[in-house]
């Protein structure tokens, strides 16, 4: 991962010419191209000019350390430790850009196995020093910072060693694996077996199982595979108090769920050490193709229409018309057959339309059977097909978004996301009560934004909402224009009945919003769980619970 951004240097992209002249026009900016005069590189500082605070682990906590994993996987480095000081969220960014690491920890420890972990808590809560469990480092809501609450010093407890294949069970279609497996190494494994898990976030590329576990992650296929919430069976977890393991069985009426309790819990528990996850056959077929709707109101009924008669795909992407827009800018060529495309859609009454993406894995014949049934509804609801091209290309760019976002940074515009989910009958009003409050926001402070939304998770009784935002950059307020229109949203979001987050989780981003989320005495009840397990507060200080 670059310190700086996101991903890796083979893999960047730059904005094309459609999309940047677009972006001039709605953000009030100038958008001069890379390398020439003007240019807004030069924002982003040297590696050498990073801050980090010195290192301040206690030698009697390093000594126990050492002992616990082995001294050469206690590291302390400047570039190890700057790898580990921030997620990749936009305030992670601005601060890195500017050279300020103070988030990092005194030392990054690397376990191979769940015993390592336990020994690394036990000496940790000895020695009163934070832990906070990192995978991947994609946290886009503070979640892996190194906060130390009333601790002297914070280490990072990095997973990665922790990465093997426990077993697969083919007859009942699971696979016990260690957290540390990023995504595209799991996805490996499992289809050396035939098998798949099917959760393919927007990080996958750099995320890991256990990330995706304790922060309650939602795929993008994640409406035909389910959620990670859905697709653990169990799990296992050290805690500073000893381990939480529940048992390998498909449903349980004993009692309240613990593995409920874990999903999602951000390492302010414990470390997930293992997890048993659900399996399918590898795909034999995947079809993708894109579809027009006249309006975001019309796409909305028709994936509500799909999902209450169970023909939603395994993916189904809604943009509304100013996402569409972008999307068909970055994408633009300029080709004859792009030109003839569009005078198509406006013979046929889509001119400004919404894109939308419908996805389908699984065996040849079922994922035939199952795409003539969308088809015919979604041309009930008026939708134009587009063909398998858009929906290939969406599969092909499904991860770049994030290297779009380092682009834009590069040229002064401020780019964050954030996500919702309602009822049916509360979408509406929760898109254009978030969407106006973004608006809102921006504008007063003369930095006029360009607002998209997609809808990219469905449920019998509900949707997600996805929204991104732009604005040209507050020069020297840049994090106060950040904080002062992600509050804005997220206030409205609670007054319009929507969840805070729907797979990003708390971290710190989040967490004043807790309480509207599950009341006054549901923090009470969630404290008084860690103060069992985490009796010195040592797991991810600052993390999920407000005020904490």
């Amino acid at each position: 991962m670059r310190w700086w951004g996101w991903g890796e240097d083979a893999a960047a992209i730059t904005l094309p010419g459609p999309a940047a002249h677009l972006l001039r026009e709605q953000l009030d900016l100038s958008l001069p191209p890379v390398g020439q005069a003007g240019e807004e590189r030069g924002r982003r500082v040297e590696l050498a000019d990073v801050r980090l605070p010195e290192p301040s682990l206690p030698e009697a906590a390093r000594r126990a350390l050492a002992e616990a994993v082995g001294s050469e996987n206690v590291l302390d480095g400047t570039e190890e430790r700057l790898a580990h000081a921030a997620g990749r969220s936009y305030p992670d960014l601005v601060r890195l850009r500017r050279g300020d690491a103070s988030g990092a920890p005194d030392a990054v420890v690397l376990p191979n196995s769940g015993e390592q972990v336990a020994a690394v808590l036990r000496a940790c809560a000895g020695a009163g020093v934070a832990v906070i469990p990192f995978g991947g480092g994609t946290s886009v809501v503070g979640g892996v910072e190194a906060l130390r609450g009333r601790h002297a010093a914070a280490i990072t407890l990095d997973l990665r060693r922790m990465d093997r294949v426990l077993g697969v069970d083919r007859t009942s279609l699971t696979a016990s694996l260690e957290p540390g497996l990023m995504g595209p190494q799991l996805e490996r494994l499992l289809a050396a077996e035939g098998l798949t898990l099917g959760h393919f976030p927007q990080s996958f590329q750099f995320s890991t199982l256990g990330g995706w576990v304790a922060t309650r992650s939602a795929g993008q296929a994640s409406t035909g595979y389910g959620r990670i919430d859905e697709l653990v069976q169990s799990l296992r977890c050290e805690s500073p108090a000893g381990p939480l393991a529940t048992r390998d069985v498909p449903a349980t009426a004993a009692g309240p769920s613990l593995r409920e309790l874990l999903v999602g819990s951000e390492g302010t528990l414990g470390v997930i050490t293992q997890a048993t996850v659900r399996v399918r056959p590898a795909p034999a077929e995947r079809h993708y193709e894109g579809w027009s709707f006249r309006s975001f109101e019309d796409g909305v009924e028709a994936l509500r229409a799909l999902e209450q008669r169970r023909a939603a795909p395994d993916v189904a992407r809604l943009s509304d018309a100013e996402e569409t827009r972008l999307t068909m800018a970055l994408g633009s060529t300029g080709s004859t057959a792009e030109r003839a495309g569009r005078a198509y859609l406006r013979l046929r009454g889509h001119e400004g339309g919404c894109l939308a993406f419908t996805g389908f894995e699984g065996p040849g014949e079922d994922v035939s059977r199952r795409r003539g049934r969308c088809a015919s509804i979604l041309r009930g609801a008026g939708a134009v097909s587009l063909g398998e091209r858009p929906g290939r290309s969406w599969l092909r760019g499904r991860f770049s978004a994030p290297y779009l976002r380092d682009e834009l940074l590069d040229r002064g515009v401020m780019v964050e996301t954030l996500e919702t989910a309602t009822t049916w009958s509360g979408l509406h009003g929760l898109y254009a009560t978030v969407g106006g409050a973004l608006r809102e926001s921006l504008a007063a402070r003369s930095t006029p934004p360009a607002v998209m939304c997609h809808v990219s998770h469905l449920y019998p009784s509900g949707a997600s909402l996805y929204f991104t935002f732009l604005a040209r950059q507050e020069q020297g307020a840049e994090l106060e224009q950040w904080r002062g229109a992600k509050t804005a949203a997220c206030d409205a979001i609670h007054a319009a009945g929507g969840t805070i987050t729907h797979h990003h989780a708390v971290g710190t981003d989040h967490a004043p919003w807790m309480e509207a989320e599950v009341g006054a005495l549901g923090i009470e009840a969630l404290r008084a769980v860690k103060e069992r397990v985490d009796p010195t507060g040592v797991m991810n200080p600052g993390k999920l619970l407000p005020g904490a």
